[in-house]
Parts: structure tokens; C-alpha cells; sequence
């Protein structure tokens, strides 16, 4: 692998997102499912590839050319596409909170309380849900790992990105093709979620639970630009240097942040090794990828440039534009390389555990978001459960068509909620240390401790904010 053969496939990345935003451009479906330019793209480089049409020229009864018969991409551009998910992901959680004005858990719980609640509640239930359904079903009849158990919360709350992230992961633990499920996964979920969360608003118009809404998303000139990272807007003037060029600048803050999290990697590998091991403890430290690190450094970062003085340098927008290249490239990489034979050969346990998943996320939203939410529990139900279908951006395209006016808090809510959020599920350290947890101490275990995590935050978002239903919202 030589520096000419990554600067090739990266090339190859950038023609590959081009086609996609032009097939996004000239097919409407395609608007209107709202499917990112990215998703598109690595779709459209997995069919292109030695697996579809590959497969297809090999069968012909003519003897194709030896490059065709592979598909249009090397092998060399596959082996670095295979690499790069679990270096960029590290990218896209370094840059999830620089830039960020990050308030006291207390101003962020007066805001987003029950939005948190209601939020950490689906997310763990749906390892309860994955987990019981590999005990009582996945590994009995079709003796698959247990690791299947993750698979959900990793697919849907993670999402394409912390998929791709965990391939290593996956790999090191015995289960391959996991990591090929769970993008799988990921992709059923954005499409379900958009689905589902659209009829759900319909539904809640017909009935009269929201407004009819003057103007939806769908009409908007911005939801053409639907992806993970939604700031396209040039960086602040104030922050440009004559003598070095502001991207340059934010490069370092990441690479700054994802150093912090390296060294806390290391100090959480040695200290277990050191003092745990020897009690009989077993590795997990080892196990557990960067990202999740990268995103606590990039926290740590910010809170020092706010005390030290060098956070009004960070410029939000153009953070959000590197964490979304990363992951635009992340997505497209991930695709290309997904294997097909593996989700075949794992058909039913991939139907299951989407079915399982979709069930759980919309009993999330039509009766869980009922109780848990003191005023506009559709509006904030919608924003958690897009989330919990695989993408951040999708709950955000479901408040909007839901409140196109801004008039409920559900958008500030579900802003403020992440900081409480993904540090620790939906891409944080438990969605991390979820696949060594279950291979180390067995399923059964970590089944009891979700289980008693999802009871607590639901019982705890019913007392505390369901008698606050006829109050005003702070």
C-alpha cells in the first residue's frame, strides 16, 4: 500500500460522492427518502464492484477482460477503503463537541431533562431488545455469537459511521461479520426511520396531535443537503489568519483532540493492566477503539480553550465541514466494502434484529414518548426515535416536518440532549465497550445490567416529568 495508492482511492472516493449527488439530483425517490449524497454513493460503489457486477460479468457465457471481471475498482483501492473506516471515525467524534459552548450538566437537564430520559431509555432498550432476542432465538437456532446482541443499538443509535468504526472490533472478537450486519443495519434504519417518521407525522395531522404544517421539510432548499453534518456556511472572518489558513488550524484541534484521547486509551490500557489484571479482571481496555476516547478528548480540548482563552479560534461551521468530509468518506468506504456473502449467509439473523429494532424504536414513539414528555410529546418523540433509527439528521428532519415554526422546544432539547448522549450510547464508550463486555463476561450479565439501566431511566422519566404535564416548559 503506497502513498500514490491512497491519494488514487481517495480520488476514487471523491468521483464516487459526485455520482451519488447527481443521482440524488435526478431521481426523486431518492430526495425524498432524504438518503444523504454519501449513502448514495457507497450504494452505487458496491454495485460497481467485484461482488455485483463483478459477479454478473463473470457469469457471461463470453470471457470478459480480467479488470472487468473484478468490477471497476482495484484491489489496491479496496484494501486502503477496508482501512479507512476505523481511522475517520476517530475524525467525526474528535470534532462532535469543538466548537461547542458546553454548558453545566445542570443548565443542560433544565432544558433537555425529558428528552435525555426518553432518549437513554430507547437506546439501552434496544440492547435489551438485542440481547434477548440472541439468547432466546439468534443463538440457539442458527448458532450465531452472541456479539449479535449489540448489533442493534450499534446499527440503528450508531449508526453508519460507529459500524464502520467497530470492524476491528468485531474482527478481534471472533465476529467478522458483524461489522457487515450492523451497516446493513444502518441502512435499514435511515430508510425506516424516514418512512416511518413521515407517516407518523401524517398521522398526527390527521388526528390532530400536530399542526398542518404550512410548509414541510421536503420543500425546503436545505433538506436538499441532508447529511450528518448540516453547517455548510463559510468559516467566521474573525477567525482568518493571513498567515496560515483557518482549515490548517481546525486540523490541528482534531489531531490535538484525537492525541487526548489516544493518551487516555493508553493510561485506561495500562491502569487495568496494572492494577486490575492482576485481581483476575480480564482485558477489556485492549478491545475498546479510539473514537469513543477522541470524542471525551475533544470535550476535553474545549473546556481547556474556554478556560485558557483559545476556543474562540474554533470555528463551529468549519469544524462540522471536517467531521462531515471524514464522514462522507467514512460512509462511501464502509459501503464499498460491505460484504454481501455475510449478509446472505446471515439473512434471517439480519431480518430479526431490523424487525426487532424497528418495533422497539416505534413503541419508543407512539407510547413510551406519551408519558415521558411533561408538553409536545410528538414533536420530541420524533426527534429521539429518527435518532434511534441510525442517524442524527433524521430525528432533525422529523422535528422540522413536525414543527416547521419552531414553536415547541423540541429542537433545543434534542441539541442539548447530545451532551449528555453520546459520550456514553449511541457511538460513546458503552456502544464501545458493549462487543469485549459480552465476550468477556457472557450475555446474560450485560442483559441484567441494560436491563436495570433501561427501568431506571424509564421509571425515573415517568415520575419525574409526567406530573408536569399541564406546566409550562421551562
Amino acid at each position: 500500500m503506497t502513498l500514490e495508492t491512497v491519494f488514487t482511492s481517495l480520488m476514487l472516493i471523491g468521483l464516487i460522492m459526485l455520482a451519488g449527488k447527481l443521482l440524488r439530483r435526478k431521481i426523486t425517490l431518492l430526495q425524498k427518502l432524504f438518503l444523504p449524497s454519501s449513502i448514495i454513493g457507497g450504494v452505487l460503489a458496491l454495485l460497481l464492484g467485484s461482488q455485483v457486477l463483478g459477479s454478473a460479468i463473470r457469469a457471461l457465457p463470453v470471457k470478459a477482460p480480467s479488470w472487468l471481471a473484478r468490477g471497476l475498482w482495484p484491489e489496491s483501492a479496496l484494501e486502503v477503503w477496508s482501512a479507512m473506516p476505523g481511522l475517520l471515525i476517530s475524525v467525526v467524534f474528535a470534532g462532535l463537541f469543538l466548537g461547542k459552548e458546553i454548558p453545566s450538566p445542570r443548565q443542560i437537564w433544565r432544558r433537555a431533562g425529558p428528552m435525555v430520559a426518553h432518549g437513554q431509555t430507547m437506546a439501552w432498550g434496544q440492547y435489551v431488545v438485542g440481547i434477548s432476542l440472541a439468547l432466546l432465538l439468534l443463538t440457539p437456532v442458527w448458532g450465531v455469537s452472541p456479539l449479535a446482541g449489540g448489533l442493534i443499538e450499534i446499527g440503528f443509535e450508531g449508526g453508519h459511521g460507529t459500524a464502520a468504526g467497530l470492524s476491528e472490533t468485531f474482527a478481534e472478537l471472533g465476529f467478522p461479520e458483524g461489522a457487515d450486519l450492523a451497516l446493513g443495519l444502518a441502512t435499514i434504519g435511515v430508510v425506516a426511520g424516514v418512512l416511518l417518521g413521515t407517516l407518523a407525522v401524517n398521522i398526527g395531522v390527521w388526528r390532530g396531535i400536530l399542526k398542518k404544517p404550512q410548509a414541510t421539510t421536503a420543500e425546503q432548499p436545505e433538506a436538499e443537503e441532508v447529511s450528518e453534518h448540516e453547517d455548510r456556511e463559510p468559516a467566521r472572518p474573525d477567525i482568518r489568519d493571513k498567515a496560515i489558513d483557518p482549515l490548517s488550524i481546525h486540523l490541528g484541534f482534531v489531531a490535538l483532540a484525537i492525541g487526548t484521547g489516544w493518551l487516555l486509551l493508553q493510561l485506561m490500557i495500562c491502569l487495568e493492566a496494572n492494577l486490575l489484571v492482576p485481581l483476575g479482571w480480564p482485558k477489556l481496555m485492549t478491545h475498546i477503539p479510539l473514537f469513543p476516547l477522541a470524542m471525551i478528548g475533544g470535550v476535553i480540548v474545549q473546556v481547556l480553550g474556554t478556560k485558557l482563552g483559545y476556543a474562540a479560534t474554533i470555528d463551529r461551521k468549519l469544524m462540522n465541514r471536517i467531521s462531515g468530509t471524514a464522514l462522507d468518506f467514512l460512509i462511501v468506504a464502509a459501503m464499498a466494502t460491505l460484504s454481501l456473502t455475510a449478509l446472505g449467509a446471515n439473512i434471517w439473523i439480519f431480518a430479526i434484529l431490523a424487525l426487532g429494532g424497528i418495533l422497539w424504536n416505534v413503541f419508543g414513539l407512539v407510547v413510551l414518548a406519551r408519558f415521558m414528555f411533561p408538553r409536545d410529546w410528538m414533536q420530541n418523540g420524533l426527534a429521539n426515535f429518527g435518532q434511534g433509527m441510525g442517524m442524527t439528521v433524521v430525528g432533525l428532519l422529523l422535528v422540522r416536518m413536525s414543527d416547521p415554526q419552531g414553536k415547541t422546544n423540541a429542537m433545543e432539547a434534542f441539541g442539548y440532549k447530545q451532551l449528555l448522549f453520546e459520550p456514553i450510547v449511541g457511538g460513546g464508550l458503552f456502544t464501545a465497550a458493549s462487543l469485549p463486555l459480552i465476550a468477556q463476561f457472557g450475555p446474560m450479565p450485560i442483559l441484567v445490567g441494560v436491563t436495570a439501566i433501561t427501568l431506571g431511566w424509564l421509571i425515573y422519566g415517568l415520575i419525574a416529568f409526567r406530573p408536569r404535564q399541564n406546566q409550562t416548559e421551562q
